[in-house]
């Protein structure tokens, strides 16, 4: 290591630090923990992430070091699958996946045509992300370019690492949503073209389901995807028993759902399918050989009663995994309230996910799964400075129970099942702070009536 006396617009931390190298479940050697740790960065990126005992006589003279002792410093929260345009509508209440579609979900939409609305939802979208400690996100916008480029923008002037798209979509959807085959591909050709790795931001080609999309949009997506291979590719796939027979009723020539996309050439690396409830064991073995990641969505599976995702299966036949919100459909921003729920998903189907590897998830984890591991996700030399401070004091409860722990996994554990936004005391995004939990709000005098 060289010495930090060079490095320029140098920054230091310091608390206990928590960051991954590999996947816990299959890795004995995965993470690397100091309790008594500091977190140098310069210029944006990660130095050096180490005990500090051992590094802060590296620091140039005169850098003053943020001193979190008494908090836990991790990577930045990455979210897989989530919908900016539905962040008005969550907790809609509705029987199911379709009817809440049309229901909520459309009509919300709608608005996004007008860039002034797309512009100020945009905005509280990204701040809720921050307040929540997600530093990254793959993120759907409506059909309407004007939503795309609201989103771009406003993450551009956060300086995020986002990734986002344009919903084509030509069939089974209300004129008022519907694009057109050719018309959707050109308009995605020309956002990839203004957005993609332009500072820190990334496009996502997204076919929004098989049933909203012809056999015409579905090629001339799939031909889009390869002939931009670096871009992303997000869509949903086996969510929900009445969707999949949508499916099988649509293309009746398909071996499965999951058969459709493959057919167009949509399974490679960077393409991302949220949910895969409803797979087999072919699919998940094309899913290990193409390298498409499964977005795992506990709150809005049990919120819309889609069903529970098989942890066993998937990691047999070694399928990528990440785990996202899916807000609207999921009721939480937070991705520690989303570490709760796949728990509990976990465990109704036979599997026991321990916290390590659930934090391994929402931070390298999912980094992986997006094929951006050693540019976010854990604290090596030179990826980018993203990172969130949490306090383990930030409620009475979590208080009282993480002050009673006696190992890693324990206070890793109270995080995830009794945490949310309010753990969160600042997040980073490039080194720089881009959210602070304030005080909070005293509580009003009572009024005499």
């Amino acid at each position: 290591m060289t010495s930090t006396k060079a490095l320029p617009n140098c920054q230091a931390y310091r608390a206990s630090i928590l960051h991954f190298t590999a996947d816990p479940a299959f890795n004995d050697n995965a993470f690397r923990w100091h309790e008594d740790g500091l977190l140098i960065v310069a210029d944006g990126r990660i130095y050096a992430a180490g005990d500090y005992t051992q590094l802060s006589g590296t620091l140039p003279e005169g850098v003053k070091v943020q001193d979190y002792r008494g908090k836990l410093i991790v990577p930045g929260f990455i979210d897989t699958h989530i919908h900016y345009p539905q962040t008005d509508m969550i907790a809609s209440p509705a029987p199911g996946l379709l009817p809440w579609l049309e229901t909520y979900t459309f009509p919300t939409e709608r608005k996004f045509e007008k860039e002034e609305h797309a512009v100020e939802v945009a905005s509280f979208f990204l701040d809720e992300l921050l307040r929540c400690g997600t530093t990254t996100a793959m993120v759907y916008c409506t059909v309407h370019p004007t939503s795309v480029n609201a989103f771009f923008g406003e993450s551009e002037k956060r300086n995020l690492r986002m990734v986002a798209g344009k919903i084509m979509m030509d069939r089974n959807c209300p004129d008022f949503l519907c694009d057109t085959a050719e018309g959707g591909v050109r308009d995605s050709e020309d956002l990839i073209r203004t957005w993609h790795k332009r500072g820190r931001q990334l496009y996502a080609i997204t076919p929004r389901f098989a049933p909203t999309s012809t056999e015409a949009q579905l090629q001339l997506a799939g031909e889009l995807a390869q002939t931009y291979p670096d871009t992303f590719l997000q869509t949903h796939v086996a969510e929900n028993t009445d969707e999949v027979a949508w499916v099988k009723s649509l293309f009746p020539e398909a071996r499965s759902y999951l058969d459709v996309y493959d057919h167009y050439g949509m399974m490679r690396p960077r393409a991302m399918y949220a949910h895969c409830i409803w797979l087999d064991d072919h699919d998940r073995a094309r899913m290990r050989e193409t390298q498409s990641a499964a977005s795992i969505c506990p709150t809005s599976n049990l919120f819309l009663g889609s069903g529970l995702f098989d942890f066993a299966r998937a990691d047999a036949a070694q399928v990528p995994l990440s785990l996202a919100t899916d807000v609207g459909g999921g009721t939480s921003f937070s991705m520690l309230q989303t570490m709760n729920e796949v728990y509990k998903v976990a465990r109704m189907g036979g599997t026991y996910l321990p916290a390590l590897r659930m934090f391994y998830m929402a931070t390298l984890g999912n980094a992986r799964s997006m094929q951006l591991e050693g540019t976010i996700g854990n604290f090596a030399t030179g990826v980018e400075a993203d990172f969130v401070v949490l306090d383990p004091h930030a409620t009475p409860l979590l208080s009282r129970r993480t002050s009673r722990t006696e190992s890693l996994e324990e206070l890793l554990f109270a995080l995830a099942l009794l945490g949310d936004d309010r753990t969160v005391a600042a997040t980073y995004s490039a080194g720089k702070q881009v959210h602070a939990r304030g005080p909070q709000p005293t509580k009003p005098e009572a009024v005499a009536v």
